[in-house]
């Protein structure tokens, strides 16, 4: 399994060329893609603050982007919880970036990430 950051998450649902090549190919040969119940929030919180626009409700794209094949939804569990305030290293403080970072490591899964403060973090495997 990988875990998708909501950027992916998004990207991989709208087909859109901003997912990388490398990123994209991961998915597709991935049995199994993570999605963290925080990338559903992450989504809905872009949505109302007019961040970004999606062709249907946002309740509905994401119930039809939980749908996909392969996708499973991942749970905040208090072990996730209790992690993301105990990351090793110089982890910067997005409490979002924290909870993903956490859910990687408890999994023991990559992340598919554009996000360069997590790719140089260096204490999970990064995908893009």
């Amino acid at each position: 399994m990988i875990l998708l950051d909501t950027h992916a998450w998004l990207w991989w649902t709208t087909e859109s060329p901003q997912l990388s090549e490398k990123a994209k190919q991961t998915i597709e040969n991935t049995p199994e893609v993570g999605v963290s119940i925080l990338s559903c929030w992450e989504v809905a919180m872009l949505v109302s603050k007019g961040r970004i626009a999606l062709s249907l409700d946002v309740q509905a794209w994401i119930d039809l982007a939980l749908q996909r094949p392969k996708v499973r939804l991942l749970q905040i569990t208090p072990e996730i919880v209790v992690l993301s305030t105990r990351l090793p290293g110089d982890f910067h403080a997005d409490p979002t970036d924290r909870m993903l970072a956490a859910t990687c490591l408890s999994n023991g899964i990559p992340i598919v990430t554009k996000d360069q403060k997590i790719t140089e973090w260096n204490h999970i495997s990064t995908i893009w």
